[in-house]
């Protein structure tokens, strides 16, 4: 059941498409670059690419903001702070983090797919402090201590 989210276009995302889902299945919609002008991002460089749009998303939800595989695989085009997150009382602008971690200038054009966005559930923690957790097999063994297959 579809989620409804309220979007405002702005000025600079004008004859840009909203974003969609490219397949029934498609858990992210497609989020597009509303630059101006093209943006070159050298490799090992970041550039902040604007969307266009802002929202105002229903209590109890995220927006997660992920990389496009294809642009990471082609170009190695993706985003450092991925997933970022589109808080529900946020009501500024969606703009895109971009990292050419590729070996070759990476060019936004105007419309370019830039990204995906998933609307997310959010649960919310009550801590609650203890004097000693439960034991388990793995206890604190972390970063590779279950091996390296």
């Amino acid at each position: 059941m579809p989620v409804p989210v309220q979007l405002r276009r702005l000025p600079h995302a004008e004859g840009l498409p909203l974003p969609t889902y490219a397949t029934a299945g498609a858990a992210g919609m497609d989020l597009l670059a509303a630059v101006t002008d093209p943006v070159r991002i050298e490799p090992g460089a970041r550039a902040l690419i604007p969307t266009g749009l802002t929202v105002a998303l229903p209590a109890g939800y995220e927006m997660q903001i992920r990389p496009r595989s294809g642009l990471a695989l082609r170009h190695g085009i993706t985003l450092p702070n991925t997933p970022g997150t589109i808080d529900e009382d946020y009501r500024g602008e969606i703009q895109v983090i971009v990292l050419n971690a590729g070996t070759e200038p990476f060019v936004v054009e105007r419309g370019t797919r830039i990204a995906q966005a998933v609307l997310a559930p959010v649960v919310r923690a009550a801590w609650f402090e203890v004097e000693a957790l439960d034991d388990t097999a793995r206890g604190s063994g972390g970063f590779g201590s279950t091996g390296s297959r």
